[in-house]
């Protein structure tokens, strides 16, 4: 590991790119610190505090949208953008041909739609916090003017947000965004840690060894299933052109165990989000009956409560299938196979292929939809059985932080053994 450090420091490129990525990321905080004016942060403090889901929400933007600060979404939107325009690939034909087919051409112009799409997501979704902070009392402005204003802001923030995180994505050495969400997420331990150690209790020495085992463990079980997958060995038969002979070799195709990644717990957040939000603004109504209605729903969706985290848990393995089944596609797989001449040992091209992947694939899914979902309610059973109240990270923080780590140290290797075998 020192070794490596030392190589990329050495290589002026590679460290000048490092260097550069730092440096938006100092501006993206910089800008995560600064709020809109007509905040009050103590009244936003004690929101945050009392509301669990909105501090995972916060997870994803960056921990702007805790300070409302000029990128109170972070990159939230553009994901949305792009989790969509990915979803319209596979149910409109034209979008999907203009994406696979038209090379690099098709690739920049689906991204630029990706980044129009951003805007009218993030102004709808500014707007929505917002009018949710001002029925709390949180944020004072009361004229049109003023929303407006700080809708503009926010959106500005957005794009700004999405702008440095592809300049880090065309300097080769991780994903813009990917990189952009971990330093939101990061910047939040330190804190965190502060304020574990100043409440520390010495009588809970073994809650706290507790808790960093369970980390630990985490940690491990993470990069298994991040990394984990099954090899399908798939052989290719031999052709004859002329006096040259092609093909006639092994290889394998990769099935990832966790092929959707954060994505379901991004979907599920959303669905989760929307009853106890309802709920908050009707428990106030002149009805007693819809009044009695919300209290009861905000009880079941409070994340105190144990349906709360079962239903998240559910919500979490339905949409890893559900996800899984949108990005991959095994009677597309079957056809190329078919196509380059290739076979799966034992298995009949075509048909009998598609169906032997679908099976294969819906039992590796079912280990990773359920690591996932043991992920995203993991804070709830630390907080349950340490007593701790404050968790740095939780489950889905841990996941991006490590997918991050592998991936942007993959990448950092590639570039190292490149220039290792262009000196060789």
């Amino acid at each position: 590991m020192l070794n490596k450090i030392t190589q990329i420091f050495k290589i002026k490129e590679l460290r000048n790119k490092i260097f550069f990525i730092l440096a938006l990321l100092v501006v993206f905080r910089l800008a995560a610190n600064v709020p809109i004016p007509g905040v009050d942060q103590e009244r936003l403090r004690m929101f945050f505090e009392n509301n669990q889901l909105f501090g995972l929400l916060n997870l994803f933007s960056g921990r702007g949208l805790s300070s409302i600060s000029l990128v109170m979404l972070g990159v939230g939107p553009y994901i949305t953008s792009s989790i969509i325009m990915q979803l319209l690939t596979m149910i409109v034909p034209k979008l999907e041909k203009i994406y696979k087919e038209e090379g690099e051409a098709g690739r920049q112009k689906f991204n630029q739609w990706t980044r129009w799409a951003t805007v009218p997501l993030a102004a709808m979704q500014t707007f929505g916090m917002i009018a949710l902070f001002r029925s709390q009392g949180i944020i004072a402005t009361n004229n049109a003017m003023g929303m407006i204003s700080m809708v503009i802001i926010a959106t500005a923030g957005t794009i700004f947000l999405m702008w440095l995180g592809e300049l880090i994505t065309e300097k080769g050495v991780g994903n813009g965004v990917s990189l952009i969400i971990f330093a939101g997420i990061v910047s939040g331990i330190p804190s965190a840690l502060a304020g574990m150690a100043a409440t520390a209790d010495s009588s809970q020495i073994f809650t706290y060894l507790i808790l960093g085992a369970i980390l630990i463990a985490a940690i491990s079980a993470v990069v298994f299933m991040t990394e984990g997958q099954r090899n399908m060995p798939v052989s290719y038969a031999k052709r004859i052109k002329g006096n040259k002979m092609y093909g006639g070799t092994s290889t394998h195709l990769p099935l990832r165990i966790n092929q959707a990644g954060v994505i379901p717990i991004i979907f599920a957040l959303s669905i989760m989000l929307f009853p106890g939000m309802i709920a908050g603004f009707l428990v106030k109504s002149s009805n007693s009956v819809i009044a009695g209605i919300a209290t009861g729903a905000s009880a079941l969706f409070s994340p105190s409560s144990w349906f709360y985290w079962f239903f998240y848990f559910i919500l979490v393995v339905a949409f890893t299938y559900f996800y899984t089944a949108v990005v991959f596609d095994p009677h597309k797989i079957s056809e190329s196979l078919q196509k380059q001449g290739g076979y799966i040992l034992g298995i009949r091209p075509g048909k009998n292929t598609a169906e032997y992947l679908y099976r294969i694939m819906n039992r590796i899914t079912l280990s990773g939809a359920v690591f996932l979902g043991l992920i995203a309610i993991l804070p709830f059973f630390v907080q349950s059985f340490t007593n701790i109240g404050s968790i740095s990270i939780g489950g889905t923080g841990l996941l991006i932080v490590v997918s991050v780590v592998i991936e942007t140290i993959k990448q950092i290797q590639g570039q190292l053994a490149m220039r290792d075998y262009e000196s060789f």
